[in-house]
């Protein structure tokens, strides 16, 4: 894992430090810029940068313009980092082609796992087709779901419903954000029919259906219960 190198984009060195330390814990190499200009340089000039955790509020090139200029080039995941909670401000992250927005305060444990499942989704962490928790298995290859060794009947929209679950283990998910990731940025409809497809994939589940935690008010959670066991 120490190939996989993550720039790191703040002009707070406090904040610089937090994130490095959580994510040089976890084994990856991190590069650390102090400003957008630094940040450009530093990863045109660095080879095989794998993510960039940018932030967006910097002097001499705020996170908006790296973006810019970056996207030019490289298709590199981004994670944009900012103190404010603005529906404008994500909108056009991710019309930039932001891969994840996080708004300060974070968890740098949320911000490690959120980074990671980034990592997956671009392939920068090699893994197989297999995905496994709380007795829930998941080859992607073979469109296959099981539980406790028992293949279960999905639907399409549930399989990437419980894989994009799995592969967020632990992440909080709003349901504007799986509406986001699993039925695309264009879709325009009510958010709660995610709550639908939940509750069929839980009727499902069976005795693991207590892997998909509700988050009052917000949205969703995977955790790796055991049979049975309630939130």
């Amino acid at each position: 894992m120490n190939t996989i190198k993550i720039l790191v984009v703040d002009d707070e060195s406090r904040m610089r430090k937090l994130v490095h330390d959580f994510l040089a814990k976890k084994g990856y190499t991190v590069l650390e810029a102090a400003n957008g200009r630094e940040a450009v340089e530093m990863f045109f000039d660095t080879e095989g940068i794998s993510l960039i955790i940018l932030d967006i509020m910097m002097p001499e090139m705020d996170g908006w313009q790296v973006c810019r200029e970056i996207r030019q080039y490289s298709d590199v995941p981004i994670i944009m980092l900012t103190a404010r909670s603005d529906e404008n401000d994500e909108l056009q992250g991710f019309q930039l082609g932001v891969d994840e927005y996080v708004t300060k305060p974070f968890s740098p444990k949320v911000l490690v796992a959120r980074a990671e499942a980034v990592l997956r989704r671009s392939n920068a962490l090699v893994t197989d087709d297999l995905l496994s928790a709380g007795g829930i298995e998941i080859n992607k290859a073979a469109h296959e779901v099981t539980v406790d060794g028992q293949v279960i009947d999905v639907s399409f929209k549930e399989f990437e419903l419980l894989t994009y679950f799995m592969e967020n283990k632990g992440v909080a998910l709003s349901r504007e954000r799986i509406l986001n990731k699993v039925w695309n940025y264009d879709y325009y409809g009510d958010p709660r029919t995610i709550d639908t497809h939940v509750k069929k994939l839980r009727s499902k589940l069976g005795n693991r259906s207590d892997c998909i935690v509700t988050i009052r008010g917000f949205g969703y959670k995977f955790i790796d219960a055991g049979p049975g066991k309630q939130d």
